[in-house]
């Protein structure tokens, strides 16, 4: 209920008013059964906008201090993030990882849409990087597609930083679904799961236009706040290393 509140009463009308958003292939979000939104991740606007152009719920996987800060400002943010259709995630990886992926093959189970930033975390510049493999894994353990979809504009309205979007051109393209059904066999494979990843990215940055960096957007934003040579081997070695590519993206 609080959902749909949200999404037609407090948000939806207003969104549509001022930004018109384009919708692109809208046809390639499945009407029924599960399926996995993979999207690009440039702004805090993405989570408010997909949600309103798509007509099924989709639910999020989202970091889980969005719903544990005190106070007033921490009771907001439960309420708005519960109200756009996420639900909470404990990122701290291990066991917690586990239990991230039991809850989103039980979304997907239910024949739900999940919608996910394979990125992990916001571009910090606009660019398109590297995609966590748990994205994949999900996919393929449920047996579901993956279907891209590219936000574009929103980084223009409201990048990482602003607290407020200003008014922009929004558009949302979804691209044809990816099945990776040849890769339940190799489920637990890193190389299996590395490969289906990059399919999945590789359509995303056809979509969007983005510049592909092959690097995490966490290390990306270290080297942005920390510009020195050691940084910079330091990161290309850690990413070199797949065994440090948690299979849970964080919201």
């Amino acid at each position: 209920m609080l959902y749909n509140f949200v999404k037609y009463i407090i948000l939806g009308p207003w969104v549509r008013i001022l930004y018109r958003p384009k919708v692109v292939n809208k046809k390639y979000v499945p009407k029924v059964g599960g399926a996995i939104l993979a999207s690009n991740h440039v702004s805090f606007s993405d989570s408010i906008f997909l949600p309103l152009v798509v007509r099924r719920r989709i639910t999020f996987l989202a970091k889980s201090e969005y719903f544990t800060s005190p106070g007033i400002k921490g009771f907001i943010s439960k309420m708005f993030f519960s109200g756009v259709g996420q639900v909470p995630i404990d990122r701290s990886g291990g066991r917690a990882a586990e239990a991230a992926i039991t809850t989103a093959l039980g979304i997907l189970g239910r024949g739900e849409l999940l919608g996910i930033y394979p990125e992990g975390t916001r571009s910090p510049d606009g660019k398109l990087y590297r995609g966590r493999t748990g994205m994949a894994r999900m996919a393929i353990e449920a047996g579901v597609p993956v279907v891209p979809v590219a936000m574009i504009g929103t980084y223009e309205i409201q990048p990482t930083g602003q607290v407020f979007p200003k008014l922009g051109k929004i558009t949302i393209a979804f691209g044809e679904p990816i099945d990776l059904s040849e890769f339940k066999d190799r489920v637990r494979d890193p190389a299996a799961l590395r490969e289906a990843t990059n399919r999945v990215m590789m359509a995303l940055q056809q979509l969007s236009g983005q510049e592909y960096v092959d690097i995490y957007a966490t290390k990306a934003k270290e080297i942005i706040a920390n510009p020195t040579p050691d940084m910079v081997e330091v990161t290309e070695a850690a990413d070199a290393d797949e065994s440090a590519d948690p299979n849970i993206p964080p919201a």
